[in-house]
């Protein structure tokens, strides 16, 4: 099968933390120029180190790697101008999405895809009340485990314009993504993998290297949810489990606890250098 042209533009990514930096090295790995926008200048260079090694990593290969330009969000009107598509990566905290959803959706050309890689957070839930221009081209493309996992999850809303549905998931999979349509509305099935990860924790049954080597062995994963979770951040992990608490009954309390005596002890994960796990640098 003939690999699919890619759009003419840029791909434009707000935030780049683990998600935003693994996303700038996806979108560039055919060519294609990517934007990294953030607000901390030593988050933009980080990530931008990020993306060289995972390049390096993959010397051997083939690849026409795109430009990964860095930018601060005051120049955001002018980047947009040229993009096909836009993530935003912000913290899980919904005000702040709507507020960059509803940015993006001012100052983006009205052919421009915006996407939300929200973890918690289904699309519909983020523009519910919002005065949008274009609800048409706005959807949810959410990222699975970085960095080795590729899987990637793309749900529209009720509004949802099913091309721009067709081209991001023809688009993901030329990129090296492994692209998957959600039809329904959904907060992720990676939650009760952590929920009982956490629960199992709290009550002592076992330690984190336990939980992750019964994970891997069995589920043959590079990654345990422990160091899945490290990877993430152990606070992103609270935001979440915070906004899962709140959408459905019965959640319990344990989970979110024991995240919050971690935290709360200066454990974030790999970003600190300590979580479940200590890491060296």
């Amino acid at each position: 099968m003939d690999t699919p042209p890619r759009p003419a533009g840029s791909v434009v990514i707000i935030g780049a933390g683990t998600q935003g930096r693994r996303l700038a090295f996806m979108w560039s790995s055919r060519g294609g120029s990517v934007c990294l926008v953030d607000l901390q200048e030593q988050q933009l260079h980080d990530g931008l180190s990020y993306v060289h090694q995972l390049r390096s990593a993959e010397a051997s290969l083939d690849r026409n790697w795109g430009e990964v330009a860095l930018a601060h969000p005051t120049s955001l009107d002018s980047k947009l101008q040229d993009a096909w598509l836009v993530v935003e990566c912000v913290p899980e905290n919904l005000a702040l999405k709507q507020k960059v959803i509803t940015q993006l959706d001012d100052l983006a050309p009205k052919d421009t895809i915006i996407a939300s890689n929200s973890s918690s957070y289904g699309i519909s839930e983020i523009i519910a009340g919002l005065n949008l221009k274009q609800k048409s081209r706005i959807l949810s493309a959410h990222c699975y485990w970085p960095p080795e996992t590729s899987a990637i999850e793309i749900m529209g809303h009720k509004d949802t314009d099913p091309a721009a549905v067709s081209l991001l998931l023809e688009q993901c999979k030329s990129h090296g993504f492994s692209p998957f349509h959600v039809k329904k509305d959904s907060i992720g099935i990676w939650a009760a993998i952590k929920r009982e990860t956490l629960l199992a924790l709290s009550e002592g049954v076992c330690t984190p290297q336990e939980i992750d080597a019964i994970f891997k062995d069995v589920l043959k994963t590079p990654k345990g949810p422990c160091e899945q979770m490290d990877v993430v951040g152990l606070d992103v992990v609270l935001d979440i489990e915070n906004h899962y608490a709140d959408s459905r009954a019965g959640v319990p309390d344990e989970p979110r606890e024991y995240l919050q005596k971690m935290i709360h002890s200066g454990h974030l994960g790999i970003k600190n250098g300590e979580g479940f796990y200590k890491y060296a640098g």
